[in-house]
């Protein structure tokens, strides 16, 4: 019997497999259809939205932007003398990432080329401060011969460049060095400090110097430049090939000072060893001509990194070298302080100028016995006889008669204790007392109370009155101006580095104190007097013009009350101060100088001859003579002594230069 089984053909349903094979076909469109649409919402994503900065990537990975740093402008004085300035020189640099052995490097290099220890220390330095893959020079001012003998070997040397820099250089080394400051390598307080000002951080890529100190410091922005852009294309391994484009550096603009770099060097040579400060002014506009801080040091040091040697010098010396003392030392103004405390009387209306006092010799508060030249009374003394003979009992009644408060509310508006607001980093403000003064400055009780016994040194310029040579020269100005006040400038002018068009900057207008010319009158006469007839009388004998002035005698110690002063007694940085104020000439002024000599005395014999010859100067054109520069060094001048030179016909110095080629040397 046979079965009748259905054959393959006959199972198969074609319609449904069929059915079956379309759904699949549909499902894997629907696929490949989603897929497609991806890829175009990718692509669409990629060339649209994101279009912009892949482009920009694309770019940077055959394209590299190379920071053209600007030259750095220079420093003139007012008589166009270039006080800073830049040179040309080779520099053999080391980018650590790049050396495998730095110390073997080293050695194998000194082979060929002149590395001392300095070099090496200061290389390390610099790597502390630097990245690893900076740039960092091992030697500064190769000689051609040093270049030709490593361009010969620097194949052994990978890591290892010569490129030629622009170095800073000071012509004249410690000659105005407080003012005109120096650059240093830019550290990491700089970099953080240029990220916070807007712009600034892009404009310094590229440069690694920034000014540290006086006019290089306050006018960075307009000595540095704006730095420029070179597009190049690069190769796969990083080397240029072709310039794109370029934005050329525009070089730092050139800064015009006020001061007279002669005069400058003329005082600071009258100083001789001596220390102490000088500030010149011109009282009808504020411009600083000579602000000298005595000793000086050679900005030049500090341009590529101070050795160790020179900077524990310069820092642990006694005279403080790095000290500017006409912007940050603060003295005890003495009697230089009288002619404002009379100014004060007779605007207060606390005392008026025919007013007599009986100057006996000493003055007796609450059982202190103040003295008055020494036991020695001057009698009888009315306003402007006690500026000429420079009675302190007339001024320990008056600062008894005002009070503290009313004389810190005088003497503030003329900037004693006050920031003068000078176009140069780091001014201090001294301290004039006041009981709100007292009650913020000291912690305990007993302390924060004012006597009165307090107040009456404070009319002889002594107590806790200390001020800035820059405040007194600014205080002098303003009495010379009749009470119309400027804010002292060092810098009158901006000049293109390319065009030498001149902007001035600082133009400003006078703050009018409303002195009353009577009250002037009163004062002037006094200075005059102390000139004509006085303790300066001397110095200015036969002198071609009229001035005023007051000389002033500062303690640098306390001396006790039944102790008298004996110099001879007093190791030197123990002994008084010696000051003297003055304008000339005393009709219409136009030259008010402050000066102070540290430790040297009496202001008349110190201070005075020195303020004399910057008046002779500026006024008469003379420049002293040979015999006299040495005489006044050394303390020994009144008046001006052999025959006094033309200042024209005085070479000002020879500028030390350094040009390329020259080797590396303190």
């Amino acid at each position: 019997m046979s079965l009748n089984l259905p054959s393959l053909a006959e199972l198969r349903d074609t319609r449904v497999e069929i059915q079956r094979f379309q759904g699949r076909v549909l499902v894997m469109q629907w696929v490949v259809l989603c897929c497609f649409l991806l890829l175009a919402s990718r692509l669409a994503y990629l060339q649209v939205v994101r279009h912009e900065d892949l482009l920009a990537q694309a770019e940077n990975n055959r394209t590299a932007i190379l920071p053209t740093v600007p030259p750095r402008g220079t420093i003139l004085d007012r008589n166009g003398v270039v006080l800073a300035s830049n040179y040309s020189a080779y520099t053999l640099e080391i980018t650590p990432s790049k050396v495998k052995d730095l110390e073997a490097t080293i050695n194998e290099l000194a082979e060929l080329v002149d590395i001392q220890t300095k070099d090496r220390r200061r290389f390390k330095r610099l790597r502390e401060e630097s990245k690893s893959f900076d740039s960092l020079p091992i030697r500064n001012r190769l000689t051609d011969e040093e270049v030709a003998r490593f361009s010969a070997q620097s194949y052994r040397f990978p890591g290892v460049e010569i490129k030629a820099r622009l170095f800073r250089q000071y012509p004249y080394s410690e000659l105005a060095s407080h003012v005109i400051g120096y650059i240093g390598r830019i550290n990491q307080r700089d970099k953080e400090r240029l990220e916070e000002e807007e712009d600034a951080a892009a404009n310094y890529r590229g440069t690694e110097y920034i000014g540290k100190l006086g006019v290089e410091q306050r006018y960075e922005r307009e000595l540095h430049g704006i730095t420029g852009v070179n597009e190049v294309e690069t190769s796969a391994g990083g080397r240029a090939t072709r310039s794109l484009s370029s934005r050329p550096a525009i070089p730092g603009q050139n800064v015009v000072l006020s001061i007279d770099i002669q005069m400058q060097k003329m005082v600071e040579d009258l100083f001789g060893n001596r220390r102490g400060a000088l500030v010149a002014l011109d009282p009808n506009n504020g411009e600083v001509l000579a602000f000298v801080s005595k000793p000086t040091f050679d900005p030049n040091l500090f341009v590529d990194g101070i050795d160790v040697e020179n900077w524990q010098m310069l820092n642990e010396s006694i005279d403080k070298p790095l000290l500017n003392r006409a912007l940050r030392g603060t003295y005890p103004p003495g009697s230089t302080y009288k002619p404002f405390m009379a100014m004060a009387a007779l605007s207060t209306g606390k005392r008026s100028a025919s007013t007599i006092v009986n100057d006996a010799g000493s003055w007796t508060y609450g059982g202190h016995t103040f003295r008055s030249h020494g036991d020695a009374g001057l009698g009888a003394v009315d306003m402007v006889r006690s500026i000429v003979l420079s009675s302190n009992v007339y001024y320990y009644s008056l600062a008894n008669e005002m009070g503290v408060d009313a004389i810190h509310d005088f003497m503030k508006p003329l900037g004693f204790g006050q920031i003068t607001g000078i176009d140069l980093p780091g001014e201090v403000r001294g301290i004039l007392p006041s009981t709100e003064w007292k009650r913020n400055y000291y912690k305990r009780p007993e302390q924060k109370k004012w006597y009165g016994g307090e107040t009456i040194s404070l009319g002889i310029g002594q107590g806790y009155n200390t001020f800035t040579m820059l405040q007194l020269a600014s205080a002098t100005a303003t009495l010379a101006n009749a009470g119309l006040q400027f804010k002292p400038r060092v810098v009158t002018a901006t000049q293109d580095a390319l065009t030498h068009a001149q902007t001035q900057v600082g133009v400003q207008q006078a703050l009018d104190l409303g002195f009353k010319p009577e009250h002037m009158d009163v004062v002037r006469n006094g200075l005059v007097g102390v000139v004509t007839s006085g303790t300066s009388a001397r110095v200015f004998a036969g002198a071609g013009y009229t001035s005023a002035g007051k000389t002033g005698t500062a303690q640098a110690v306390t001396i006790g009350q039944k102790d008298k002063y004996d110099a001879a007694k007093l190791s030197e940085y123990q002994r008084d101060h010696a000051l003297y104020m003055a304008y000339a000439p005393a009709d219409k002024p136009q030259i008010a100088v402050a000066v102070v000599v540290e430790n040297a005395g009496f202001g008349a014999a110190s201070a005075a001859p020195i303020a004399r010859r910057v008046f002779d100067y500026w006024l008469l054109g003379q420049y002293p003579s040979e015999e006299d520069m040495a005489a006044t060094q050394k303390g020994q001048t009144a008046s001006p002594i052999g025959k006094p030179r033309n200042k024209a016909e005085v070479p000002l110095m020879a500028p030390k230069i350094l040009p390329a080629g020259k080797p590396d040397k303190p």
